[in-house]
C-alpha cells in the first residue's frame, strides 16, 4: 500500500533528526537543533516529491542527500560573509567576465572601475578571498566559516562505503568538474597548478613568468570565477 506524504514525513522523521544530528556545524546564535530538523522536513518533502525510482537508488539514500542539502541551504543562508561582502563578489566576478574578450589580462584599474569600487577595495577583496581558499577550498567555495562544516564532512568513512556516500560523492565530483571546464584556460591552470600538483604561488609564478603576487591575485579570481559557477549550476 502506498504511503500518502504525511504518513511518509512520519515515518522518515527518525532519518530527518539523525541526518540533522550529523551536521557538525556551529550554529548561529539563532539558530537550533530544532531549526535544522524543521529545514531537514522541509528537504524531506521536496524528496518525497522528486523521488524517481526508475533511477535505482533506495528512497532513503535519496531522502538523506535532499534532507542534508536542504540543511546545509539554510546553514548558508546564515554564513559568514555579509550581504556587503557577497555584493563585492558578484561585482568582481562580473568584472572579470566583462573582460574575457580581452587578449590580455586586465589591469587592477580597468577591473576595479568595472565593479564600482577603487583599487584598494579590490585587493581587499582579493586577499580575502586567497585567505580562505589557501585555508581551505571547501570553506571557500561552500561559504562556510573555519568552525562549520565543511564538504568533506558530509562524507562517511572511504574505508567503510555505502550508497549515500558513493551518491554525494559522485555527484560533487561531476559538479567540480563541470564547473572547473567552464573556467578559462589561465584560472583552470593556477587552481591545477596550486591544488592538484601542490605547488607554491612563487612557483606558479616561475612557471607563468609573472610576480609571486599576480599569481596570487590569479589564485583569488579563479576561486571567485568557480564559485559562481558553482552556484549558477
Amino acid at each position: 500500500m502506498k504511503l500518502s506524504r504525511e504518513q511518509m514525513i512520519t515515518e522518515y522523521l527518525p532519518l530527518v533528526k539523525y541526518v540533522a544530528g550529523r551536521i557538525p556545524a556551529k550554529l548561529p546564535n539563532h539558530l537550533d537543533r530544532e531549526d535544522l530538523i524543521s529545514y531537514g522536513v522541509l528537504g524531506l518533502i521536496d524528496a518525497i516529491e522528486k523521488f524517481d525510482p526508475g533511477r535505482g537508488i533506495k528512497f532513503e539514500t535519496y531522502a538523506s542527500q535532499r534532507i542534508r542539502g536542504a540543511i546545509l541551504d539554510a546553514l548558508r543562508q546564515n554564513s559568514w560573509a555579509p550581504r556587503s561582502v557577497m555584493d563585492k563578489l558578484r561585482r568582481v566576478n562580473k568584472a572579470y567576465k566583462s573582460c574575457e574578450g580581452l587578449e590580455r589580462e586586465p589591469s587592477e584599474k580597468e577591473v576595479a572601475a568595472l565593479a564600482e569600487m577603487s583599487i584598494e577595495e579590490l585587493r581587499l577583496v582579493l586577499a580575502e578571498v586567497n585567505r580562505l581558499g589557501m585555508d581551505s577550498l571547501e570553506q571557500f567555495l561552500t561559504d562556510q566559516p573555519e568552525d562549520n562544516f565543511r564538504l568533506g564532512d558530509t562524507l562517511a568513512d572511504r574505508d567503510s562505503p555505502n550508497p549515500e556516500t558513493v551518491y554525494i560523492y559522485k555527484e560533487t565530483r561531476e559538479r567540480l568538474a563541470a564547473a572547473l571546464e567552464r573556467l578559462s584556460e589561465r584560472d583552470y591552470l593556477v587552481l591545477s597548478l596550486y591544488y592538484y600538483e601542490g605547488l607554491t604561488l612563487k612557483e606558479i609564478g616561475a612557471i607563468l613568468d609573472v610576480s609571486e603576487s599576480r599569481v596570487s591575485q590569479l589564485h583569488a579570481r579563479a576561486l571567485i570565477r568557480l564559485r559562481h559557477e558553482l552556484e549558477g549550476h
